[in-house]
């Protein structure tokens, strides 16, 4: 019989507003924070917070791969950053037993100015190995990564990708009998992808526990007999893959964006589906940088609109809004629309770096005048091998000439 690898009993992480994706990038940020934090509660309550994850109970055997599933702030990080001890709990306790590696954001471990084979030990010691042992695995974490001829140089010049390699091969050679996976996996390409999931269910041929955050549900259905289904930071679901992605996917059907204020009975218009493929048609998730992408919105109009304007919002993963397109901007009038009917969006060549992105839709009125619909559709990711988020919010090449 199994024995139990992860013990959480109402767990729960509350944050102030404006502070929940605080990052601590030294020892000094942390003290100043917990420092902070004491003041606040000594000053009394402070009605601005919300809970991230909120009461979260179960039990995970030796051996599982468990998939974490959720729309975005529905507290997967959370729960992983906890379990990995990077940030301590509000309420509730989490046990571990077993050798814990984790690969989360990119670049959590590592310090920007020390090249990557400082930061292999950096990062190395952070996960609990001793030195003699990173010094003994050292070419084969460097051999995994795929990146000896940058071993030296600063990681602030790496690429996300070059970040995922690096920090999953420390992470891997740490021999984790307990891996705690993000969907920062997903900036790798393809080949290191599979290698990764290959590494994955070796680990699990040992009896090792592997709990994986992502948004691509075909990789969740390939790594995870179970899924724990995250909402608001409340456990939903936990059970079975396939039933845990169906009330997944029924939740994320276009949900209302959380900042509108309308009643969703009372809106004029509702979009009842939107999906997304690539310029010939195929249904897609990932996109390569420069690939075009077709978004097509069903829609169900109550009542009778003449030109309503269309907005499809590229949001990245930290909700900033990168790009968006709008029917009325392109010049395409919809005349007068009623009841159901269907339109589709062919975006240009995709610049945007190399991220995670979701579907923002907003209906207004002719001349962007009054909001009468906004919901949240599926996400997507964009991928290249160098351009990510040092490079800004999206990359065009520039023409250059020497003038002296």
């Amino acid at each position: 019989m199994s024995t139990t690898a992860i013990s959480v009993a109402g767990l729960g992480k509350e944050y102030r507003i404006g502070t929940a994706r605080q990052r601590h990038n030294s020892l000094r940020d942390l003290l100043e924070d917990r420092v902070k934090s004491l003041l606040r509660k000594r000053g009394g309550d402070d009605t601005r917070t919300f809970w991230a994850l909120n009461n979260a109970t179960f039990d995970i055997r030796h051996g599982e791969n468990v998939g974490i599933i959720g729309m975005n702030g529905a507290g997967k990080s959370t729960l992983l950053k906890i379990l990995s001890r990077i940030t301590e709990p509000t309420s509730g306790v989490a046990r571990i037993d077993g050798r814990v590696g984790a690969l989360l954001e990119v670049g959590t471990g590592f310090h920007m100015e020390l090249t990557g084979r400082e930061n292999v030990f950096l990062y190395g010691s952070i996960l609990g190995m001793p030195k003699e042992e990173i010094a003994r695995k050292f070419d084969d974490i460097v051999e995994f990564a795929g990146i000896s001829n940058f071993i030296d140089t600063p990681v602030k010049r790496y690429s996300s990708g070059m970040y995922v390699r690096l920090a999953f091969a420390v992470a891997a050679h740490l021999e984790p009998e307990i891996l705690l996976l993000d969907e920062v996996l997903a900036v790798g390409d393809l080949a290191f992808q599979r290698k990764c999931i290959d590494f994955a269910k070796n680990l699990q041929q040992r009896n090792a526990t592997i709990l994986f955050v992502s948004h691509n549900m075909h990789s969740i259905k390939t790594m995870c007999e179970r899924v724990i289904y995250l909402r608001k930071g409340e456990v939903q679901f936990d059970g079975p893959t396939e039933k845990g992605i169906e009330l997944y996917e029924k939740d994320c059907r276009l949900s209302t964006l959380p900042w509108m204020k309308e009643d969703r009975e009372s809106w004029p218009i509702e979009v009842t589906q939107c999906e997304l493929f690539d310029e010939a048609g195929n249904p897609k998730t990932i996109f390569e940088h420069g690939e075009r992408m077709r978004v097509r919105l069903t829609y169900n109009c109550r009542q009778p609109l003449v030109d309503p304007n269309f907005i499809v919002v590229a949001m990245r993963a930290d909700e900033v809004a990168c790009c968006n397109y709008s029917n009325e901007t392109d010049g395409t009038s919809l005349g007068r629309i009623d009841g159901k009917g269907t339109i589709e969006l062919l975006t240009p060549p995709l610049k945007l770096v190399s991220e995670l992105y979701s579907i923002s839709i907003l209906v207004r009125e002719k001349g962007f005048q009054k909001l009468l619909c906004a919901q949240a559709g599926p996400g997507f990711h964009v991928r290249h091998p160098l351009y990510d988020m040092h490079f800004g919010v999206f990359h065009e090449e520039a023409q250059w000439k020497v003038v002296a």
